[in-house]
């Protein structure tokens, strides 16, 4: 997912970035890899913003010490939840913690639903 990977790289580092896990996608048709060009876009111009709305929710934390893995995904379902109008509320909140059972810790899924909650 491009939004954690960019927590490894500077902003002046994005470009580069995205290019080379647009280049990684063989099998996307390129109106696949404009929109997920675009969408990747459009969460990084929004990313101070997001970061604000997970900062005033998220008791106890802040973006700078939370994991990357939860991060990149609560930032993506926020992204969901206030910019992208196409993505119902349960749909973004769930698909995050599917994921964040998938490539987080133990109890990353429960921290990323509780924190997704307070935000929706």
């Amino acid at each position: 997912m491009m939004v954690f990977r960019a927590e490894f790289y500077g902003q002046d580092e994005r470009p580069g970035q995205l290019a080379l896990f647009l280049d990684g996608l063989t099998d996307a048709r390129d109106s696949d890899r404009a929109h997920i060009e675009q969408k990747v876009e459009d969460i990084f111009a929004h990313l101070a913003e997001i970061d604000g709305i997970i900062d005033s929710s998220a008791r106890g934390w802040k973006t700078s010490r939370m994991a990357k893995v939860e991060l990149a995904l609560i930032r993506l379902a926020v992204y969901e939840l206030r910019f992208d109008e196409g993505i119902p509320t349960g749909v973004a909140i769930n698909e995050a913690v599917e994921l964040a059972k998938i490539y987080g810790e133990e109890n990353s899924a429960s921290f990323v639903n509780g924190v997704l909650a307070r935000i929706a």
